[in-house]
């Protein structure tokens, strides 16, 4: 359980959507990210018909997370700036609930496991 919990709070529930071209039509969750609490980077990107956060760099000391870690998710728009579906993260073969949420610079991310049970939310900040 505090694999699954250190795992959301990392906030890798942002990676792949399915119809990938709504969200590469605008900026929404493209580009690179900051975690709030400043323990990671991420840059999402289109990966085939999803889209992909790619861990670009890990606070030193943080364990089970590696600079290359990538999380896929299958997306849909919910409105103009929510989306809602699932996410995979290969490195741990485990999937769960996604909703990703853009508004200008700022993007949170909820990831949900155990069918709703355990949740968690993270900030993120849109960087150069």
């Amino acid at each position: 359980m505090k694999k699954i919990i250190l795992f959301l709070a990392l906030g890798l529930g942002v990676s792949q959507l399915a119809g990938g071209t709504a969200l590469a039509d605008t900026a929404g969750p493209m580009g690179n990210w900051a975690r709030g609490d400043g323990v990671t980077k991420v840059k999402v990107a289109p990966c085939g018909e999803n889209i992909c956060a790619t861990n670009t760099w890990i606070k030193p000391g943080v364990k089970n997370e590696k600079t290359g870690d990538v999380l896929v998710m299958t997306l849909k728009p919910e409105d103009k700036a929510t989306y809602k579906g699932t996410a995979f993260d290969p490195q741990r073969n485990m999937n769960f609930r996604m909703t990703l949420s853009v508004k200008g610079d700022s993007m949170t991310t909820r990831g949900c496991v155990l069918g709703g049970i355990v949740c968690k939310s993270v900030s993120w900040a849109r960087i150069n």
